[in-house]
């Protein structure tokens, strides 16, 4: 009788483990590198300022792979944001420079909101034109994007000469270089309601819901009436605007957009960052929060690798690594 009461007792806890592992094994990890972290590298690590700095740091990190978490989990891929974010920076400046000399100093703060609509419906265009294509064309997300990586980033160099533009009414940089409080940077205040947003879409609402149907099984998630079409277009707007919102997070702090370094390596960076928080490739399952812990492991192992002095030429081969293991460890196909 001991025995099967302990058999039992014995299988519920490893169900619970198993749970537990699988849904916050990323929360785990994290926890377990910063006190390991904590405990090597002491005060120069376990530092509010050096969190602060890490948080600010990533927060535009963090608001691309919220949007790239809806792409993944519907089962698709997006490699232009990187290239996008420069094509949509661009137009944002130009615009707000435009009508900053248009209405004046007086009226700078309305360039400034006309400048930040303009980055959203151009964002949002860019996004629907990659859905539309996407699904209408019936063509992989992977080819589309790839090839519109290559587009933005083309042209954008040709405008701009492949130098950069400056924003010069005064007060845009203070979207993202204020503190509030005093203490807490405005990039991060940012990155975390959105994604409260995002995690509120995501598990509340019958979009979130016909998400990760469509990742899962279109063809059954399409069968049972559900637009699969109008979903995957819906991820990739979503797509589009965090990459807008990234725009003006970015485009402020530095006060300019550069045509050949500003959104390099992005597209991976985001993605690295969705699949170590434990989003399956192969689409229908992950969480906004694991993506949230995803960008901040990704941060503090950077910050880890600078403080000990690791070459910077080596940490993207870190990441890389990371990914491969974060897949390995998924142990589904990841090649649909």
């Amino acid at each position: 009788m001991l025995d099967a009461k302990s058999s039992v007792i014995d299988s519920k806890v490893s169900q619970l483990w198993k749970k537990i592992w699988g849904q916050y094994s990323i929360i785990v990890i994290f926890i377990g590198i910063i006190i390991i972290a904590s405990i090597l590298l002491g005060r120069t690590f376990f530092d509010g300022q050096n969190f602060l700095n890490i948080l600010r740091n990533n927060s535009i990190l963090g608001i691309l792979a919220l949007g790239m978490a809806f792409v993944i989990i519907s089962g698709n891929f997006d490699l232009s944001i990187g290239s996008m974010l420069v094509a949509v920076g661009a137009s944002t400046i130009m615009i707000t420079n435009f009508f900053g000399r248009v209405l004046g100093p007086d009226l700078g703060l309305l360039a400034i909101i006309l400048g930040i609509l303009s980055a959203l419906i151009c964002g949002a265009l860019f996004g629907f034109l990659n859905g539309i294509i996407i699904t209408k064309g019936k063509i992989p997300s992977f080819i589309v994007t790839l090839g519109f990586m290559s587009i933005y980033r083309s042209v954008s160099m040709y405008f701009m000469k492949g130098g950069g533009f400056f924003c010069d009414v005064p007060g845009f940089k203070n979207i993202s270089n204020t503190d509030l409080f005093g203490i807490i940077p405005l990039p991060v205040i940012y990155f975390a309601v959105l994604a409260a947003i995002c995690y509120y879409i995501s598990k509340h609402t019958k979009f979130g819901r016909h998400v990760y149907a469509v990742g899962s099984n279109e063809k059954a998630t399409r069968l049972s009436g559900i637009n699969t079409d109008k979903v995957k277009i819906l991820t990739f707007i979503i797509m589009g605007i965090m990459v807008a919102l990234a725009v003006i997070t970015e485009t402020s702090r530095m006060n300019s957009i550069n045509a050949t370094s500003s959104g390099s390596g992005y597209e991976i960076t985001a993605i690295t960052a969705v699949v170590i928080g434990g989003v399956s490739l192969s689409g229908g399952k992950g969480s906004i929060v694991s993506v949230v812990f995803g960008v901040l492991l990704l941060g503090v192992i950077s910050n880890i690798l600078n403080i000990a002095g690791v070459d910077v030429f080596l940490i993207n081969a870190i990441k890389g690594s990371l990914v491969i293991l974060a897949v390995l460890l998924q142990k589904k196909e990841v090649i649909r």
